[in-house]
Parts: C-alpha cells; structure tokens; sequence
C-alpha cells in the first residue's frame, strides 16, 4: 500500500520545500567546483561576501533583482490562469522601444518625476499589446502559448535590431543604440538608502525602479487573492471546464490575463534602460525573462516568495560575478552552470522532494498517528 500523502501547511510549501530544492543545487554546484580544484566552502564565503558583504555588492544585487521581479511576476499572473508565459524576453523588449520613445521625446522638457509615469505606461502598453497577440491566437485559434510567445521573442529581437538601426539611433552613429538620455530620463539612485546604514558606495545603479517592482509585486497580491478578476484567473487556471461551467469568457480571461502579465515583463525594461546605461540597446534585457521562469518557480507563484527568489538569483548574478575574479580557476562558464542549477531544481525538478515531504507529514499527523493505534489494538 503507497504511504499517505498529506496537505503541506503554507510554510512548508512556500518555504520548506524551495530551501530543500535550492540546498541541493549548492551541493551538487559544490562537486562541480570541486572537479576544477577549488574548495566549496570557500567559494560559497566568496559568493555571500560578494553580494552582501559590502555596500556596493548589495546595491548591486538589488539592481539586478530589480528586474527579476519584475519578470517572475510576468510569469507568475500568467501561471495562475494555467497559462506559461515564456515571451517575457520579447515583451520586455519591445517596451524597450516605448521607453525609448518616450525618454528621447520628454528627456530635455521634462523632469524626471514626469518622464518616468509617462515610460511605465508606455512600457506596460507596448508590453501588454506584444502578449495580446498570442493570447489571442490561444483563446480563438487554440494556438499554444508556449509556441507562440517564444516565436514573438525572435520576431521582437528582430523589431528591435530595425528600429535601432534604421531611425532611432543618432545620425552618423554606427553603435545600434539611441543617444544617451538626458537627466530628465535619468531615474534617480537609492544608492543613498544603503549607505544610512554606514555602507559605501562608489557607484552603483541601484535606483528607484526597485520601489515600482515592489509596488507591483503588492498590487499583483491584490489582484491574485482579493478580487474577483484574480478569483476567475485561479478558477480557470485549476480547472478549465470549471470556469466555463460557472460562466467565465475563456477568451476575456486569457486575454486580460495575458496582458497583464505582458505589461510587467514591459516594466522590467524601465530598470536598465532608465536606471542604469541610460540608452536602448541591443540585448539589453540579458536573459532576464527567462530567469524570471525561474523566480517564479521557486517563490511559488507568490508575490513575497518572487520578491525573495529574485534577491536570490541577484546574489548569484553580482556574487558570481565576484566568484569568477577572487577564484579564477571558476569561470564565468561554470557560475552559470551554478546558476543553472539552481534553475533545474527549483524549476524542473520542484516536485523531486515533494512526496518525501508529504509523507512524513502524513507520518507526523494526529490522524495517522490515531489510525496506527486503531491498528494495534485491532492486533
């Protein structure tokens, strides 16, 4: 007879089990590192200390986790309506585009306070319209979501090598990029925040896109668990045929739902473009909607456990960076390899340790605990 599975409480689900998952990428990413020679231990010190250990290592890995949050919440809206979002690589860059757009308009008449509500709507806009086209394609056609949102990725990469080359980039520049923005495009740093607490910071493009991504990781609660749009969201993504039962549009759900999670991975271009180089470049997004696959994965699907997931892969972007120059003998070749790591198990392999985990709390309850003293008085 199978052992009994119980219903994990919510610390263990949205806790436990994403530490047991990421405890075993470190493990077998410290036998990697033991094949070239070096000694695990310390390159996990190296690793912590290079993200957290200064001022400048953790303003950089909030920099960076800035735009993970942005894209595991893309992923994590579209999740819960049963859908997988994986084109937020192209979303993200096509609202590169309307940032641009907007920032070279508005950068010399107005202050930044201004330009910047004025590049978010134009990147949740052009965001949003890049994912309506596939989740119309899936709520009429039947076209797979997966299939087309990668397809929409190359076709925005190509989008974005057009407009950069043929009219947004400077006369007589051969750099496919725009001018640089003035600083009534230029998002002011947080730098100083870091450095209340006796930190220093040379310079760091920590800034204040971070607040926004916190913003809507609160807002995307809101919308998930406490309105009824989130309700129907849930509602389709567990059981199809129970939405349709209960008189929920299939097509208004996937629609809205798609473009919601559109016009976030649009806002995770607002962090490097505005924040950071100050320009729209070619790959300028780096990976960061994938990476969001992941983050959203292993924070569960929820806004707090997103927040933390992303600082988590910030550490092991800044913290690797550092790991590859204090040991040389790891290659930036093999951070990766941690990093993806960490990525199959908390991605692909989530639900390795989930049974294991069920059963002993089936072991531990009260009632199968009762039940194994009905069985031995019955003996």
């Amino acid at each position: 007879m199978s052992m009994p599975y119980a219903k994990l409480p919510a610390w263990a689900d949205y806790g436990l089990i994403p530490v047991i998952n990421l405890a075993v990428a470190f493990v077998v990413a410290g036998f990697v590192v033991l094949l070239v020679g070096e000694n695990p231990f310390r390159a996990a010190a190296v690793l912590v200390e290079g993200a957290f250990g200064r001022g400048q290592g953790i303003a950089f890995t909030l920099f960076y986790a800035t735009t993970f949050i942005f894209s595991g919440l893309s992923v994590a809206v579209a999740a819960h309506c049963g859908l997988f979002n994986i084109g937020g690589e192209g979303q993200g860059y096509i609202a590169g585009l309307g940032i641009g757009i907007v920032c070279l308009a508005f950068d010399s008449v107005l202050p930044w306070w201004l330009t910047f509500p004025l590049a978010i709507i134009a990147a949740a806009a052009m965001g949003a319209l890049w994912a309506l086209i596939p989740a119309y394609l899936q709520a009429k056609r039947g076209s797979h979501i997966v299939i087309t949102t990668i397809m929409f990725n190359f076709i925005a990469a190509s989008v974005m090598v057009y407009a950069l080359v043929g009219f947004l980039k400077p006369p007589g520049s051969m750099a496919p990029q725009t001018r640089t923005f003035l600083e009534g495009a230029q998002l002011p740093k947080l730098n100083w925040v870091i450095e209340l607490f006796g930190a220093k910071i040379r310079s760091a493009p920590f800034n204040i896109s971070f607040l926004l991504a916190l913003a809507m990781a609160f807002l995307v609660w809101v919308l998930i668990w406490r309105t009824r749009l989130g309700y129907e969201m849930r509602t389709y993504g567990h059981s199809s045929k129970a939405a349709r039962y209960a008189g929920i549009s299939e097509t208004r759900i996937i629609i809205i739902a798609m473009m919601i999670s559109g016009a976030l991975a649009g806002m995770m271009a607002l962090n490097p473009t505005m924040g950071d180089q100050h320009n729209v470049a070619l790959e300028f997004v780096s990976g960061a909607g994938f990476v969001g696959i992941a983050v959203a994965l292993m924070g569960r699907l929820h806004p707090v456990g997103i927040v933390l997931a992303a600082i988590l892969f910030g550490m092991l972007y800044q913290g690797g960076a550092e790991l590859a120059f204090e040991m040389p003998a790891i290659s930036r070749d093999m951070i990766v390899i941690i990093q993806g790591l960490v990525i199959l198990f908390a991605g692909a392999l989530e639900h390795m340790f989930r049974p294991y985990v069920q059963a002993l709390f089936a072991s531990l309850s009260p009632r199968s605990v009762g039940i194994e003293a009905i069985k031995g008085k019955g003996a």
